[in-house]
């Protein structure tokens, strides 16, 4: 991503008036929503979103949790670096443990608090931009990247 460039925030939300409300509050970032899980996994592929927030309770099971468990899964089957916030008011403590447990980076007990999701987002980005570089090193070191400065000296071989 050029310094140009907005991060991208894919917020999973089946509520109108609060995808809008998540929309105009997090303005920082290059925003796409989706209503239920089939338009989550195309923006995720469209889009490769560094951080989702996900209501578990989407269409068709609005009142459950079904849906956005599976909504989970496959965010990280398809891009397991994904760094996805679970919201849900079901259950929130039941919620929370098995949210984790299948690999959400965090969770957020509803009715939201945007500035506390605003931090946690936040967050999120910057965990995921570091362990992005982490991986971007790891390679160059792997592939000599350091021109022979790392153990590829035969004075270094040594030690």
């Amino acid at each position: 991503m050029s310094r140009n460039e907005r991060p991208v925030l894919l917020i999973v939300e089946d509520d109108l008036g609060l995808q809008r409300q998540l929309r105009w509050a997090y303005e920082g970032y290059d925003i796409v929503v989706a209503s239920d899980r089939a338009q989550a996994l195309d923006a995720v592929r469209a889009h490769e979103p560094a951080v989702v927030t996900l209501d578990l309770g989407l269409p068709p099971d609005p009142d459950g949790v079904t849906e956005g468990f599976a909504t989970l899964r496959d965010i990280l089957a398809m891009k397991p670096d994904t760094k996805v916030i679970v919201a849900s008011g079901h259950g929130a403590r039941e919620s929370a443990l098995q949210a984790i447990a299948d690999g959400a980076w965090d969770f957020y007990a509803k009715p939201i608090d945007i500035d506390a999701l605003g931090m946690i987002v936040s967050r999120a980005f910057h965990v995921h931009a570091l362990e992005a570089e982490n991986r971007r090193l790891a390679a160059r070191i792997d592939a000599g990247g350091f021109g022979g400065l790392i153990s590829a000296s035969p004075e270094m071989a040594v030690v």
